[in-house]
């Protein structure tokens, strides 16, 4: 740490632009990682075809909405909105206790 009322260098210390412009974090000036494109904004399917309520015996599209592992997929990657996502986690959980949904898949455990 430098002494009282003196800056620092701006190659010197943690987190400074050094050798190859990257700032923080090991970014690029874009601010974006390696090799990442923007991508398209997905759109919720529940909200595309209108739905109200997400059924939990409607077990063919709950189970796209889980993983082989029976991990519930998170929001921000299949798309769905925050309210839908809430219904679709109560669904899964209502199916799985009803034996419609597994909890584990059998190769897991």
């Amino acid at each position: 740490m430098p002494p009282f009322g003196q800056r620092r260098t701006p190659t010197s210390g943690p987190g400074s632009r050094g050798p190859g412009g990257r700032g923080p974090g090991g970014r690029g000036p874009g601010g974006r990682g390696r090799n990442q494109q923007q991508r398209k904004k997905r759109t919720c399917r529940f909200c595309d075809s209108k739905e109200d309520y997400i059924d939990y015996k409607n077990e063919k599209r709950l189970q796209r909405c889980v993983s082989e592992q029976g991990r519930i997929i998170p929001k921000r990657i299949t798309g769905t909105c925050s309210r839908h996502q809430r219904q679709l986690v109560v669904a899964i959980k209502r199916a799985r206790h009803l034996a419609l949904l597994p909890f584990l898949n059998e190769a897991v455990s």
